[in-house]
């Protein structure tokens, strides 16, 4: 199974990214590709520039990606309770060229943050719109108090945290 894996931060050192790609690695045999957000350059998304220029090739680019793989995994960080917006953005634009961006791939919709909520306010945001994107969206899992709660080389210290990861991921998988 090849899986993309991001996390919706720019940050050179986004906790949702190392946390998709610890959730993605759970997946047994797959091939997993992690983007990196900073990789991909697009311009705030203005209806002018896209009339005038057309979509950005790194929105294309991530649509291929998308398109490419047979599952997705996405962390994404909370910025005042929404999107980053980078990934908001990014959003955006792939969503004028597809309005079905996702399409209709499987997909574990993840959110954590260093506070108690874990992004809970971003993750129901996601899981109300993108189903309606084009998302197959499996299931969806919140880890609270990132920092507290995730080791670089354990993984979810909390045993039931750790479960309810583990229960995500194979609800991804299931055929």
């Amino acid at each position: 199974m090849k899986v993309l894996s991001l996390g919706g931060s720019t940050s050179s050192e986004s906790i949702n990214r190392r946390f998709a790609r610890y959730a993605a690695s759970l997946i047994s045999e797959a091939d997993v590709t992690d983007l990196d957000l900073r990789t991909l350059e697009v311009p705030l998304y203005s209806v002018d520039l896209e009339e005038r220029d057309g979509a950005p090739a790194d929105a294309q680019r991530f649509l291929d990606m998308i398109r490419s793989h047979d599952a997705i995994v996405i962390s994404l960080a909370e910025h005042n309770g929404s999107y980053t917006a980078a990934f908001k953005n990014l959003y955006d634009w792939v969503s004028r060229i597809e309005q079905e961006l996702w399409s209709g791939k499987p997909m574990l919709l993840l959110a954590s943050s260093p506070g108690g909520r874990g992004g809970a306010t971003v993750l129901e945001a996601a899981k109300a719109t993108f189903p309606r994107m084009g998302a197959d969206l499996r299931a969806s899992f919140s880890l609270p108090s990132f920092y507290d709660n995730f080791d670089a080389k354990t993984g979810i210290r909390d045993a039931a945290l750790a479960q309810g990861l583990r229960d995500a991921v194979d609800a991804l998988t299931a055929a």
